[in-house]
C-alpha cells in the first residue's frame, strides 16, 4: 500500500487535470475526514468512518459532521503555516492565508459553542498527514481541501431541520466558497469553475478519508 502522502498527492494531481480537462467542480480530489460523535472515539479509525458513514441522525449529527471539516483545515492551516514564512509565498499570498487560517480557527470555536449550547459533546481534533513537502504543494492541498469542503458542506445542508441552523451553515460554506475561489486562482485554474455546485454526499467523503487520519 502507497504512504499515505502518495495518495494524497496523487488526488490532488488527479483532481487538478480534471479541472483543466473538463473545467468541471473541484469536489472529488481532496482526502478529507468528516464528523461524527465523540462517543465513537474509541473505535478503530476505520470503523469510526464506517459507522459515520450513515444517514444524519439529527442536527447535532450535522454540526459534528461541520466541525470535522472545519477541525481538518484549520490544522492544516495553523499547523502548516507554522513551517512557511511570507518568503516562501508570491506577495501578498501567506497574509491571506493567514487569515484564511483565522476564519478556519473561528468556524471552528462558533460549531463548539453551539454543539455545546444544543446540549451535544463538540467532536474532538483528530491527527493528520497532509504530504505536502513545499509551498506549493500546500497550495495544491489547500485548493483541493476548501473545494471539497463546499461540496461536502452543499451535500449535508439538505439534513438540517432547524432553519437557523441552515442559515447559519450558509454563512460558512459562503467563506468557504470564498476561500475555494482565491486558492483556485493562486494555483492557475479558473476561481469559478462552474455555474453550479456539485454536493457532496456524507458516505463519498468518508469513503476516501480513512487513509489520511493518522491518529
Amino acid at each position: 500500500m502507497r504512504q499515505i502522502h502518495e495518495l494524497f498527492m496523487s488526488a490532488i494531481a488527479e483532481e487538478r487535470q480534471r479541472v483543466a480537462t473538463r473545467r468541471g467542480v473541484l469536489s472529488n480530489g481532496a482526502k478529507i475526514a468528516a464528523g461524527g460523535a465523540v462517543a465513537l472515539a474509541a473505535m478503530p479509525a476505520l470503523g469510526r468512518l464506517t459507522a459515520m458513514a450513515q444517514a444524519f441522525t439529527d442536527d447535532l449529527d450535522v454540526l459534528n459532521y461541520a466541525l470535522t471539516l472545519e477541525h481538518l483545515e484549520f490544522a492544516f492551516y495553523r499547523d502548516g503555516l507554522a513551517g512557511f514564512t511570507a518568503a516562501d509565498f508570491e506577495g501578498g499570498i501567506y497574509d491571506n492565508l493567514i487569515l484564511v487560517r483565522d476564519h478556519e480557527g473561528t468556524h471552528v470555536d462558533t460549531l463548539i459553542q453551539v454543539i455545546t449550547s444544543l446540549g451535544g459533546t463538540p467532536v474532538a481534533e483528530a491527527t493528520y498527514d497532509f504530504g505536502y513537502s513545499d509551498a506549493a504543494g500546500f497550495l495544491a492541498v489547500a485548493a483541493a481541501l476548501e473545494n471539497t469542503g463546499v461540496s461536502a458542506y452543499d451535500g449535508a445542508a439538505a439534513s438540517i431541520v432547524s432553519v437557523d441552523l441552515l442559515n447559519a451553515a450558509g454563512t460558512i460554506v459562503a467563506v468557504e466558497a470564498r476561500h475555494a475561489s482565491y486558492l483556485n486562482l493562486v494555483n492557475g485554474e479558473v476561481p469559478f469553475p462552474a455555474a453550479f455546485e456539485t454536493p457532496l454526499d456524507r458516505a463519498a467523503v468518508l469513503e476516501i478519508a480513512g487513509p489520511f487520519i493518522v491518529g
